[in-house]
């Protein structure tokens, strides 16, 4: 499904606030064209895979998002995929946590992949408690039919506390997710644009087979570091100033994939 082995650059589409959040301001079809634009940028500069996030939607519903947020979604994600083709993987992530609703995107989309939150073990993030979704989330995938969509799962995610596993170090929570059937595991810094401990990515290779993407902070400076990983999310990185909010600067993707592909 991947293009590649190792080091799969999956760049990150943000979409704008989407209807029924706090933030909207445009239209739906501006919307579109902003995130279809992002898509070509992006294509044309050889990023292997795109992934597309409701990040804009602040504050974030949790755990079930609205009707008019999904429908949203699939209507971006169709509009992308007419506008670059079927040729490049693509995924997505539904904030916060709404992994079924991505889910069911990605089915009706025939997206390859989706992002899943709170996979395995409880945490608080600052939406609010997160529990466990595994045993659901698998029975809804077989329900649907969409078994050949991937779910790749965030251990220790990124603007979260961890206190209640403080006792687990990020070994014992990739066996919980690998246990629990993860098709992928995502290693992140404390939040987005703060770069993975390398020390822990390290670990997860020498422990887990499973796939390993690197979900927040990769930028042109430590790329070679995670080389090795199966992908690398970008997005802050790809933005005017390195400020995910900003508009995706086409110099700066020029620039990491010039990087990205002496790597492959």
């Amino acid at each position: 499904m991947l293009p590649k082995k190792l080091c799969n650059i999956i760049a990150m589409i943000h979409t704008l606030p989407l209807p029924g959040s706090p933030l909207y301001r445009r239209s739906l079809d501006k919307i579109i064209s902003q995130a279809s634009k992002e898509a070509e940028i992006y294509c044309k500069h050889g990023v292997d895979c795109l992934m597309v996030e409701n990040m804009h939607d602040r504050p974030y519903l949790h755990t079930k998002v609205s009707p008019e947020t999904v429908s949203a979604m699939t209507r971006i994600c169709l509009a992308i995929k007419s506008r670059i083709g079927s040729a490049i993987p693509m995924g997505i992530q539904v904030l916060s946590a709404a992994n079924k609703e991505a889910l069911a995107i990605a089915k009706c989309c025939e997206l390859q992949f989706i992002r899943a939150e709170g996979f395995v073990y409880s945490h608080v993030a600052d939406e609010g408690w997160t529990d466990s979704c595994a045993a659901s989330l698998l029975r809804y995938r077989q329900v649907i039919g969409a078994e050949n969509i991937q779910i790749y799962t965030d251990i220790k995610k990124k603007h979260a506390s961890h206190a209640v596993t403080h006792d687990l170090d990020i070994v014992e929570v990739a066996k919980g997710a690998e246990f629990f059937l993860s098709d992928g595991l995502i290693l992140t810094g404390i939040s987005t644009g703060q770069p993975a401990s390398v020390e822990e990515f390290e670990k997860l290779r020498a422990y887990s087979n499973l796939p390993i993407f690197i979900g927040s902070g990769v930028n042109q400076v430590n790329i070679s570091l995670f080389e090795k990983a199966t992908g690398l999310i970008v997005g802050s990185h790809f933005k005017k100033d390195g400020v995910w909010y900003n508009e995706v600067d086409e110099g700066r993707v020029r620039e990491f994939m010039k990087i990205a592909k002496t790597l492959d």
